[in-house]
């Protein structure tokens, strides 16, 4: 017997899978933001003096770049149910420490990039050590690493299809659903593929724009 097309399962459960798009994003930004903090904290601590804490932050960031994002997600679900009660609180912690991690090298080389000069005539005018990394290190460094915050924000969002494995009502999940209560395989996953696409190349086009102003600023 052959395959027949039919999309209009799709067009039925077209909300279900746009609101699983909107969760996807949702828990991309919080994840970006809170493993933002845990990157740059890692970063400054790798780049600091004290070469405890600088191999403390080494060793996070070793661990968890050389393990399957899956068995982080796995980790968090199933070895904290205390502390991270449902699935989507589960991924976004999840992918919020996985991504810290990539984060660290990425703030770590934006911070050696900002020139010695700049940080020596910031102590120069007087301002304080705080002062020099808030009003001189991290502008420069923002700058810097904004091309590849912009991908990581891109390459967060499409991990998030790895929610589904956890029950996490994001869009590949959705996909999954529709996919199983009407056994449309090549029509859910054509539009769940469709989303992402279209999605991602909007997030680009943005973030290039983004970028573009602030190269413009530099």
């Amino acid at each position: 017997m052959g395959y027949s097309l039919n999309f209009n399962p799709i067009w039925e459960n077209w909300d279900k899978l746009l609101l699983g798009l909107g969760l996807g994003l949702l828990i991309t930004v919080i994840s970006l933001f809170v493993g933002a903090i845990i990157g740059l904290l890692a970063a400054f601590a790798r780049t600091s003096g004290n070469p405890t804490i600088s191999r403390v932050a080494a060793g996070y960031v070793e661990i968890m770049r050389n393990v399957p994002f899956l068995l982080v997600i796995f980790f968090v679900y199933f070895g904290f149910p205390t502390l991270v009660p449902d699935q989507t609180s589960s991924l976004i912690v999840a992918m919020a420490i996985y991504s810290g991690a990539y984060m660290t090298e990425i703030f770590r080389a934006g911070i050696l990039a900002v020139s010695k000069g700049f940080l020596e005539a910031g102590k120069s005018i007087g301002l304080t050590n705080w002062q020099v990394i808030r009003f001189v290190t991290l502008p420069i460094m923002f700058r810097v690493v904004l091309p590849s915050l912009s991908n990581t924000l891109i390459g967060l969002f499409k991990d998030t299809s790895l929610g589904a494995a956890i029950s996490v009502p994001e869009l590949t999940y959705q996909g999954m659903v529709i996919n199983t209560n009407y056994w449309r395989i090549i029509e859910s996953w054509t539009a769940v593929g469709a989303l992402y696409l279209a999605t991602c190349y909007s997030l680009a086009f943005l973030l290039r724009r983004i970028e573009h102003r602030f190269a413009q600023w530099a």
